[in-house]
């Protein structure tokens, strides 16, 4: 096993990974609040801790990946009520979709996918031991944590308890008088007129906050102090500040050994958010582009930064894609010779410094100009389909697929048409087999089609 190093948003430093456990690593990712169908950006985090679950099993480690699901949450009652429905009908669509268009990607699942809704029991006792352990108390139905008895409480934001404000929504902005601090934060919100789902509980019926179903599923699937704990880097304060948080005051120790943020994607300089409009929903831009261009753009800038979204970049990764297909068809299957096994040893290298895939893709390049390069008569792909399995782009070396009739027939009319030298109809029918996710290239004696 290589020594694996990863930047820690608490330390602020570049730690190495040591598991709790030997040879096994739990990962812990936020996922989605399910109130609409979820955009590019929400895609990065279960892109990069997907692919981090690759790398460490390539590594020989045993993974727990787990990436829940909020189905519980003032933005879904919001949306239900907008359009007449109920909140667990569109909690549930929605999560459903979720699964679909991530299922897009081809990167398989998590170990795990835990739903706040299926979590109450755990949770309600996890607030009750905050209760019991003076950390927390209850107020008309709401149960608030106490902010000020947590010591370390802004260690992990690096922000000091005047800088703050929790941002909650309006339910619990409505009754302020309830809280002994303004710092602090609900992990139990009675229920209120217009919400339809509710649970008993012993200060009364409502439902969880936010903050405290990570720290209840976390804590289920992964016990406490495991590994690393992902999630977007707007999460930072004050959704992780509060888990952390959570666990010190209940379990007396740290969630987790080491946190992990990936950066926002920026769409017109803002991050991409359903709240302000700016988002392309994952299942149209995986309609639009593929799988394997999305997963080449979403790895093309570091984790820890934002990543600009533009047509442009989809193009650069598209034709990333390209060049590693094309390169890989003049290969041939079996072992790659043993002077490139610097380079694949390089590439996994780049992984393990913080998990550095610009770095990894630009030596995986350097593989294909050496492997190709007139020095060797038709290598071995072994190590490409190794380096490429890692970033969920195997599929990039398997056998084109075999266009329909009726592309063929548009491919051999734009033929005729270039023949003809009637460019204009060429553009046009070249446009309609893209339409079709096909691309027709020109080859010595015709033409070529290619599945984008």
């Amino acid at each position: 096993m290589r020594q694996i190093h990863l930047q820690d948003t608490l330390s602020g430093e570049l730690r190495a990974l040591e598991p709790r456990d030997p040879g096994r690593v739990g990962i812990y990712a936020c996922g989605p609040t399910v109130y609409s169908r979820i955009h590019v950006g929400n895609a990065r985090p279960f892109v990069v801790f997907s692919l981090l679950r690759r790398f460490l099993l390539h590594e020989g480690y045993e993974v727990s990946l787990v990436i829940n699901i909020t189905d519980v949450n003032d933005k879904i009652y919001d949306a239900a009520g907008a359009q007449g429905r109920p909140s667990a009908e569109l909690a549930a669509e929605m999560s459903e979709l979720y699964r679909q268009d991530t299922e897009g990607l081809g990167l398989g699942r998590p170990d795990h996918e835990p739903l706040a809704s299926e979590t109450i029991g755990p949770i309600i006792d996890y607030i009750q031991t905050l209760i019991d352990r003076e950390h927390a108390y209850a107020a008309d139905g709401d149960v608030y944590f106490r902010v000020r008895s947590d010591e370390r409480y802004g260690s992990l934001s690096h922000r000091l308890l005047e800088h703050m404000d929790q941002g909650e929504d309006a339910s619990a902005a409505a009754h302020p008088e309830r809280k002994q601090d303004p710092l602090d934060f609900a992990l139990w919100k009675a229920h209120k007129e217009g919400e339809d789902t509710s649970w008993p509980a012993p200060w009364g019926e409502g439902r969880p906050g936010w903050h405290i179903e990570c720290s209840a599923m976390a804590e289920q699937l992964l016990g406490v102090g495991f590994d690393i704990h992902g999630g977007g880097s707007d999460l930072v304060f004050p959704h992780h500040e509060n888990e952390a948080a959570q666990t010190r005051a209940a379990r007396g120790q740290e969630l987790t050994k080491l946190w992990m943020h990936n950066g926002m994607i920026q769409f017109t300089g803002e991050k991409m958010a359903k709240s302000v409009g700016n988002i392309a929903p994952l299942h149209e831009v995986l309609a639009d582009n593929g799988a394997q261009t999305l997963v080449m753009y979403l790895i093309s800038g570091h984790y820890r930064q934002p990543l600009a979204y533009s047509a442009s970049a989809l193009e650069q990764a598209q034709a990333n894609v390209n060049r590693i297909r094309e390169a890989g068809r003049r290969l041939s299957r079996g072992d790659s010779p043993a002077d490139l096994d610097r380079l694949r040893d390089g590439f996994f290298d780049a992984l393990a410094r913080d998990f550095n895939t610009p770095e990894a893709l630009a030596v995986l390049n350097e593989w294909l100009r050496e492997a190709t390069s007139p020095m060797w008569d038709m290598p071995g792909d072994a190590h490409l389909r190794e380096m490429l399995a890692v970033l969920g782009l195997e599929s990039l070396l398997d056998a084109p697929a075999e266009a329909p009739v009726e592309v063929h027939e548009l491919a051999e009319r734009r033929e005729q048409a270039r023949s003809s030298r009637d460019f204009a109809a060429a553009d046009e029918l070249r446009d309609q087999l893209a339409a079709l996710g096909w691309e027709v290239r020109d080859a010595a004696g015709g033409f070529e089609l290619l599945p984008l």
